[in-house]
């Protein structure tokens, strides 16, 4: 019988002093991944999401518990202790923590760990191998970087919601914390460069990254079509900038989204449609044309879809391999059989929820070697003081827990 394959970080050790979304999130790959994470958090408090809610778990007891969903969704595979980094105790045990780490994650203020000697700038002699990484708003340098970041003015600081909304509607933001989520995947790229970096040479690192950069840098073509022409790009609503038709259309009962990628899928598409006129018009047999175009082919498409239900045009579309798809509600792709075959929902073994367990979203990565593990549920708060300090410390640390926090639940 072959032994059970570990993660593809299995060994390395992360100390995780960030909170929100951002930096848990990183942490969370890193973990899902096989790395050891311990979160260090505020006694009493925790961290800040914990109380983002509703919706909460609910206990077994039928009452909410004190764990949101937002907080359930970037806090798995890691263990929780609380310390109070303010205090003498805290901090001497902090500094233990870091001499065992691989990695520490932070986004506290710039400069805000340096009052607790806990900068990169106090520790980088101490630790040479220690890889640091920082996450901020703005960044470690430059006129904002004392400012504090929030993933809404984020998306508005760094141009995604000037190309997001209907033409004349309000600038509009991404459903989710896009900014934040897309730092944490920066963030976990830079550390595993930083680690490979580290085996090489010995050497550690600082990693500064911040949510306006990843904003700007993730602009992808939107961005470049910008910084190459001068023009600034207007809001299309579901349209795209380069390509025509790929967007929404009505059908006779519900929305659907038509991806015509090149020419060849545009002349089928066409004739699916039975209008076989529009491609033989000069103004649309060609993408660039078609742009030019755009209003008065969309206003015919939309009229030819309208005739017919959407499951009919996705069945015939997909036939000819035309891109087209239905615009899924969260129950939708839930249920989805693709979805499920693909295992995008994690239901995870919960004691102390009514249901027995908790719903999480999976980690898509599908690694023929080293899969990620599901090993630990998003911890309760303080949960793992006692096996932190005993597996990082040695038992000989275990009097600290009384200075340190409440009693743990894992003692």
């Amino acid at each position: 019988m072959s032994a059970k394959p570990k993660g593809a970080l299995a060994g390395v050790r992360v100390l995780d002093l960030s909170r929100i979304l951002a930096g848990p999130s990183a942490t969370q790959l890193l973990g899902d991944l096989g790395a050891d994470v311990v979160k260090v958090e505020r006694p009493e408090a925790g961290d800040d999401t914990r109380l983002w809610g509703p919706p909460y778990v609910t206990g077994i007891d039928g009452l909410p518990t004190d764990e949101s969903a937002y907080y359930l969704c970037a806090n798995r595979n890691k263990r929780s202790i609380a310390i109070d980094i303010a205090s003498t105790d805290g901090r001497a045990t902090v500094l233990q923590l870091i001499a065992q780490a691989d990695i520490l994650v932070e986004n506290h203020k710039v400069g805000g760990l340096a009052r607790y000697g806990l900068s990169y700038e106090q520790l980088r002699d101490r630790f040479p191998r220690l890889i640091y990484c920082s996450i901020t708003g703005f960044g470690q340098t430059g006129p904002y970087a004392s400012r504090p970041g929030y993933d809404f003015l984020i998306q508005g600081m760094g141009g995604i919601m000037s190309l997001t909304g209907e033409p004349e509607g309000q600038p509009m933001k991404v459903g989710v914390g896009i900014a934040d989520v897309m730092t944490g995947m920066y963030a976990v790229a830079g550390i595993l460069a930083a680690l490979h970096h580290r085996h090489a040479t010995g050497e550690g690192q600082q990693i500064d990254i911040s949510l306006l950069d990843t904003q700007i840098a993730w602009l992808a073509n939107a961005g470049t079509n910008y910084l190459t022409s001068g023009v600034l790009p207007k809001r299309l609503g579901n349209g795209h900038p380069n390509i025509v038709p790929y967007q929404v259309f009505g059908t006779l009962d519900e929305p659907m989204i038509l991806a015509v990628g090149n020419d060849a899928q545009f002349q089928r598409f066409c004739k699916v449609a039975e209008q076989e006129e529009l491609a033989t018009d000069a103004r649309f047999q060609t993408n660039p044309a078609r742009l030019l175009h755009r209003d008065v082919l969309c206003a015919r498409i939309d009229a030819a879809l309208k005739k017919k239900s959407r499951a009919h045009w996705l069945a015939a579309l997909e036939a000819v391999g035309v891109p087209c798809g239905p615009v899924n509600d969260l129950e939708d792709v839930f249920r989805d059989p693709h979805v499920i075959e693909r295992g995008a929902e994690l239901r995870m073994p919960c004691d102390w929820a009514l249901e027995g367990d908790v719903g999480l979203l999976a980690n898509p990565l599908k690694l023929s070697g080293t899969p990620v593990t599901y090993r630990q549920l998003p911890p309760r708060l303080d949960e793992h003081a006692a096996s932190v300090l005993c597996d990082w410390l040695g038992s000989s640390r275990l009097p600290l827990l009384n200075e340190l926090s409440h009693v743990p639940t894992d003692a």
